[in-house]
């Protein structure tokens, strides 16, 4: 489940808020999200995976953080360690930022 939402890092664009198919996170103006609704989360991932600046630690063991803070597990790089591994970047998978095939759709030449 969610577990952190770093104040140092996140740059309030709001990105997991969106994300997130649980609602579990409310936007607050001018502040970074609050998980609001923690248990209501499903490990999914979606907001560690679409957030730009590893501001999110997403972990199905709670114990995995338990009694450790934000500059150790910053330090130990888990941040936002689930979107490395997958290969996200740019809130995209790895390679397809380069992947123009859906300009086919472009000309109205192809219904999809």
């Amino acid at each position: 489940m969610i577990e952190l939402v770093s104040a140092e890092r996140c740059i309030k664009c709001d990105i997991c808020v969106a994300a997130c198919p649980d609602n579990v996170f409310d936007a607050v103006k001018n502040g970074i999200p609050v998980i609001a609704r923690q248990d209501d989360c499903q490990t999914c991932f979606l907001c560690e995976l679409f957030c730009p600046v590893d501001a999110l630690y997403v972990s199905p063991l709670i114990d995995a953080i338990e009694n450790r803070s934000e500059a150790d597990l910053a330090a130990n790089n888990v941040l936002g360690s689930y979107r490395r591994e997958m290969g996200w970047r740019n809130a995209k998978p790895y390679g397809t930022a380069a992947d123009l095939s859906y300009r086919m759709f472009e000309s109205g030449a192809i219904v999809p």
